[in-house]
């Protein structure tokens, strides 16, 4: 796998070091950098994740925002997460174990926000989403808060996260990036689009990274090539094709103990991993669309897709602090693959003339998921907090395939959306999810065949009140799985899909020929059948607990002066448990779900003037707690960042961006009860871009 990482990091350096040549008789095209001064929330432009009916945002009745790479980039967001967690209400919870997870309206993890792209969902094994994780090679990035169950299936009661591809055009174009950095941080990119004979395009985007987030022995590095092709097979009928590989070995850093129940700064670079950590992601993916234009008002498509996923961990997971031996206990000698193979198909029809958009489809999947571990996870050993030798994993549990699950899913889908009138837009769904799950163990233990179900509907009215000013409604329905479906146990396998309902309603206006765009929500979503303890028996568990999350939101993207903007956003998320039993026969009921801030808030203030660009911002995350019995919390922080860009030419564009400028010392996520994952330290990144 080396092998791939290298040809392809190679590849983009060449081609970032060596912009191909254009003779001197071809005119290229003036390419315009959008900056911050020039974003806005986009209210006018169809969205993808909030319906297939191309919708534009501001005639969606949901909370849709959307952020395009010219935006991300503006802002030196050089990871999907950091693009993500700018957006409102979405915060980070990602750890090694869970690759890359958040938390949206009160709900946190991948079972409850569903990250997609281009509209596919590779379903969840073992809680763990590991992509998308970095911008290069997306046109755009949307998220849907709420359930958005009529459009991507159940498991997503929190949020939908869906990044576009760029698509290929026959307009040739070359784009390129490279970058180094604090924690020697190096990263290239190139990306190419043009003609392929006389009635097809093609698309190339590749990219690595690396670097060592300022942890000792920290170093990850990312890899990927993504292609794409589409042809005019004949007068409305298109094929589109893609073919994807990428490779990821994130950071081996499990977090760092607390010392005396607090974060301590003198042990912020130590990794207290093994030294011959492993975590790594390898996915292949290949989807073959074609596309009928039928009729003026009716098309229909078929998307085959086949993506392969493995992942590896090896490591030490646990540390705590010994404050009077004054050494750091390590537990949890982990390994754990994951071989998953996902096949998938979608078939759908889309009919639009007179007052109706509707849409309708049909998709079937099967997938299947090995789990190779180490179980029960034993081994311990102990270091200093500092120079330490941090010596080699040794478990003395086998590593040895666990289980095996194949898990076959149908989903038929309807959404209607009616132009009752110029001022007035009904929009009704109807979704119905149906899993077969098998499970064998692999170990000689007792299998299982269980089928879940889930209902989901959606009916939302948008009101034109006035020019630029829309008034909305929503009432929607979701599930989220009470663990990872692919990974179900037989103790799970008798429990049905949670229930998810929300009420939602919102206003949407543009002022000033677009100049400054604000949205307000509020919304209310209560989630049932969570797994609770029966209160008649403690020593068993049922489904009976519930949640509650409701909240405010507001989002907005002003033009204050000619060359300045203002991007701003917060939500405030008052979740709480109304039902639920742990062990002890101990009640939560009133208690705020763990990784959940009451409040989180976003600001970014750009300034451009000929070929300058400054801009500066802030992220605020409040407390969060690190279980459900609220009694330890991630304290509250607020970082700051700023970035300063030099368009040299009309193809060229130096940008310099500042990354934690106080130099906070500050928790993302817990990992247990002993030990932190700490955020990167003050540094500073330069990246170069070209566009030809």
């Amino acid at each position: 796998m080396n092998t791939h990482l290298s040809s392809i990091a190679a590849a983009a350096a060449i081609l970032c070091a060596a912009p191909a040549a254009a003779s001197d008789d071809i005119t290229l095209p003036s390419v315009t950098v959008n900056g911050t001064a020039d974003s806005s929330l986009g209210l006018a432009r169809q969205n993808a994740t909030g319906s297939r009916l191309g919708l534009s945002i501001a005639e969606t009745p949901a909370s849709v925002e959307a952020l395009d790479t010219d935006t991300i980039r503006a802002r030196g967001d050089l990871l999907v997460k950091e693009a993500i967690t700018r957006t409102t209400g979405l915060t980070d919870s990602s750890s090694p174990g869970n690759g890359i997870s958040y938390s949206a309206r009160g709900f946190n993890g991948n079972s409850s926000v569903a990250m997609l792209e281009d509209g596919q969902r590779l379903l969840v094994g073992s809680g763990t989403a590991t992509g998308p994780s970095d911008p290069w090679g997306y046109d755009y990035i949307e998220v849907l808060r709420g359930p958005g169950s009529i459009v991507y299936g159940s498991g997503t009661t929190g949020a939908t996260i869906n990044a576009v591809r760029k698509a290929p055009q026959r307009a040739s174009s070359f784009e390129a990036l490279a970058g180094f950095g604090g924690g020697r941080a190096l990263r290239g990119g190139l990306g190419a689009s043009g003609a392929v004979g006389g009635q097809g395009a093609f698309r190339v985007d590749a990219y690595a990274d690396r670097s060592d987030g300022f942890i000792d022995r920290g170093e990850a590095r990312r890899a990927k090539l993504l292609t794409s092709a589409a042809f005019d097979l004949a007068p409305g009928l298109d094929l589109n094709l893609q073919l994807d590989h990428s490779e990821q070995k994130p950071q081996r850093y499990f977090g760092t103990p607390l010392v005396n129940g607090r974060i301590a700064g003198e042990l912020r670079d130590q990794n207290y991993n093994v030294g011959d950590a492993l975590i790594k992601y390898v996915d292949d993916k290949g989807v073959v669309r074609l596309a009928w234009q039928a009729t003026p008002a009716l098309s229909i498509s078929n998307e085959l897709a086949y993506i392969k996923a493995r992942r590896n961990w090896r490591n030490v997971e646990s540390y705590a602090y010994d404050p009077l031996a004054k050494l750091v206990e390590r537990s949890d000698y982990i390994a754990i693959r994951h071989d998953q193979e996902h096949t998938g198909n979608r078939l759908e029809a889309r009919w639009n003339q007179g007052a109706h958009r509707v849409v309708g489809g049909w998709e079937v999947a099967t997938i299947n998921f090995t789990h190779t571990n180490n179980s029960p996870y034993g081994g311990a050993s102990t270091v200093a907090p500092t120079n330490f030798n941090p010596g080699v994993f040794n478990s003395p549990d086998p590593f040895r395939p666990n289980f095996n699950t194949d898990t076959v899913s149908n989903a038929l889908y309807v959404e209607d959306a009616y132009a009752l009138n110029e001022q007035w837009l009904l929009l009704a769904g109807l979704r119905h999810d149906r899993y077969r799950i098998e499970r064998t163990s692999l170990l000689g233990a007792a299998g299982f065949t269980s089928t879940l179900n889930a209902n989901a509907v959606r009916l939302g009215a948008t009101w034109k009140l006035a020019p630029g000013t829309s008034l909305y409604a929503q009432a929607s329905t979701g599930s989220d799985p009470v663990t990872s479906l692919l990974s179900l146990n037989l103790a799970n396998s008798r429990y049905k899909l949670t229930r998810a309902r929300q009420l939602e309603a919102g206003v949407k206006q543009s002022l000033a020929q677009g100049k400054a765009e604000w949205t307000a929500a509020l919304y209310r979503i209560r989630k049932d059948d969570i797994i609770t303890r029966d209160p008649a028996n403690p020593a068993q568990s049922i489904q009976g607990g519930s949640q509650t999350s409701q909240g405010a939101e507001f989002t907005a993207s002003a033009a204050l002066a000619p060359g300045w903007r203002l991007d701003a956003n917060a939500a405030y998320t008052d979740a709480a448990f109304d039902q639920l039993i742990e062990s002890g026969n101990v009640s939560r009921a009133g208690k705020r779900p763990a990784n959940v801030p009451k409040v989180s808030a976003n600001a970014w203030l750009g300034y451009r003037a000929e070929a300058w660009r400054a801009a500066a911002g802030l992220r605020h995350v409040g407390k969060r707690f690190i279980d459900n019995s609220n009694v330890q919390a991630l304290p509250a922080y607020t970082t700051f960042d700023a970035s300063l860009g030099w368009n040299v030419n009309r193809r060229m564009q130096v940008q310099l961006n500042l990354r934690n400028l106080g130099d906070k010392l500050y928790a993302l996520t817990s990992y247990g009860d002993s030990q932190y994952l700490l955020g990167e330290r003050r540094h500073a990144e330069l990246t170069v871009q070209w566009h030809y």
